[in-house]
């Protein structure tokens, strides 16, 4: 087929090689402008757009996709279908409906759960056992067009976003490529979607990071695993932000039993109850948490066991949100 693919970030990159490894004509690249990027502010090229020049793929990033020269732009290269995988712009129906098999749409989720900006985080987040990549035929809606095709991907119990990110490109590269085949036989079938049983999937902030000690350990634990690698999860400590990027949850009768300066339960929320060589644990608002990874500002991330030969951390501290 002759696809127009329109993606901007790493997890749009596996798809766009996955349907020129199948033989279609990929005859444009849509993504978004370069950014500057770093202390020098160096103009940045998206992924989407290294992919393709290294594929000698041609490229097109409009500022506004809405613009009816947009529109016109596209319509020349005479595409059979548009692939849409987290472009970054809403498409008008001008150009939804431009091509035979109009756009088609790579969605991290299982729809219609987390419709949204941020579904592979929020599934982690919010405790998810299964997440998955769902292929839409994509209408004026936000992520609530007919769905294709679904793949399911199990979470494991130390699914951090950046893993399952890797997991949900890869299926969803695959995915995308049946799906064409299926619209090109006329066997591809289409459904309605209800109503979403989970919250909108909202864009991430470095804000959400900040943790709340008061929190139960095994949600503070997902929001960890769910922010990594981006935004973080994060503390403060000595005015310090302290990034934790690994821990564990634990029920409070884990620890031992005079853990200082105050028993595991009764502590204010963010106290460490007791330092270890290779961990501390903190109280939180039920059960305790055991940080295994961290990182201060000028610091690489590192096990904690070797943070606290150099920053010595002592029971009864307390963190706070800043």
């Amino acid at each position: 087929m002759r696809i127009i693919f329109m993606g901007t970030p790493d997890f749009s990159v596996g798809t766009l090689e996955a349907l020129v490894g199948a033989g279609h004509d990929v005859c444009l690249a849509v993504t978004q402008p370069d950014k500057p990027r770093g202390r020098g502010k160096e103009m940045q090229f998206s992924p989407v757009k290294e992919a393709a020049l290294r594929l000698g793929i041609p490229v097109y990033q409009p500022k506004r996709i809405r613009n009816p020269e947009c529109a016109e732009e596209l319509r020349k290269y005479g595409a059979d279908v548009m692939v849409v995988i987290a472009f970054g712009q809403i498409l008008p129906k001008s150009i939804l409906e431009m091509t035979p098999y109009g756009c088609i749409n790579v969605h991290a989720s299982l729809l219609p759960k987390y419709r949204g900006a941020a579904p592979i985080q929020w599934a982690v987040i919010e405790g998810e056992k299964v997440t998955g990549v769902t292929m839409m035929q994509m209408d004026e809606g936000l992520d609530t067009g007919d769905m294709i095709m679904k793949q399911e991907v199990p979470i494991a119990e130390d699914e951090t976003g950046e893993s399952l990110h890797d997991k949900l490109s890869e299926a969803g590269a695959k995915l995308c490529v049946e799906t064409l085949k299926a619209l090109e036989d006329k066997t591809a079938h289409f459904e309605k979607q209800g109503e979403s049983p989970t919250a909108y999937a909202k864009m991430l902030t470095k804000e959400m990071g900040n943790i709340d000690w008061s929190d139960p350990a095994v949600r503070i634990e997902r929001l960890i695993r769910g922010l990594n690698s981006w935004p973080s999860a994060y503390t403060h400590w000595k005015g310090k932000v302290m990034k934790i990027w690994r821990a564990k949850a634990e029920p409070a009768d884990t620890e031992p039993a005079k853990a200082e300066p105050a028993e595991a339960g009764t502590a204010v929320p963010g106290t460490v109850l007791c330092v270890g060589k290779d961990d501390f644990t903190v109280q939180t608002g039920d059960g305790i948490l055991r940080i295994l990874e961290v990182q201060i500002p000028g610091k690489k991330r590192m096990e904690t066991g070797a943070f606290l030969r150099g920053y010595p951390i002592e029971p009864g501290t307390v963190f706070t949100r800043g």
